[in-house]
């Protein structure tokens, strides 16, 4: 990572260093939040916020963490930081409490991604079953495409 290319996070809106200033821990991203059945649409929504804000290489690690005596480790702290927090608001309750103590928004990441995206084989054959009796009846095109 070159210092030159990233120095300006203060003022530049596309250094993925820069916060705006509403851009604050309190933001909720996405809605639903993830409830450990919705993960890949809640990842999805997730990522093209994040993609939105110039943060996705907190999360794919192509932003990586300066060491601390660089001039970029407290800016990379507060962004990976905020990132936690809108991870942890993005969540229900019950999974947030067990990503409470991860340091990095990469870490957080790929475990969510390591619980919750793989396949469940009993959701699996409720939506075929759901599938299989599925009829257009009176819905119109747009309602039975999206059921």
């Amino acid at each position: 990572m070159a210092n030159q290319t990233y120095i300006d996070f203060n003022i530049n809106p596309s250094n993925p260093f820069f916060l705006h200033s509403n851009e604050n821990p309190t933001l909720v991203l996405v809605t639903p939040l993830l409830n450990g059945k919705n993960y890949h649409s809640w990842a999805r929504a997730m990522r093209m916020i994040l993609e939105s804000k110039n943060k996705i290489g907190f999360l794919d690690k192509s932003i990586p963490r300066p060491l601390p005596e660089d001039v970029l480790y407290g800016p990379w702290r507060r962004c990976n930081n905020t990132i936690l927090y809108w991870l942890q608001r993005s969540v229900e309750e019950s999974i947030a409490k067990s990503i409470l103590w991860f340091d990095t928004a990469s870490k957080l990441w790929t475990d969510l991604k390591d619980r919750f995206s793989q396949g469940d084989i009993f959701r699996i054959a409720e939506l075929e079953e759901e599938f299989y009796h599925l009829h257009q009846g009176n819905l119109t095109i747009s309602e039975f495409f999206t059921d």
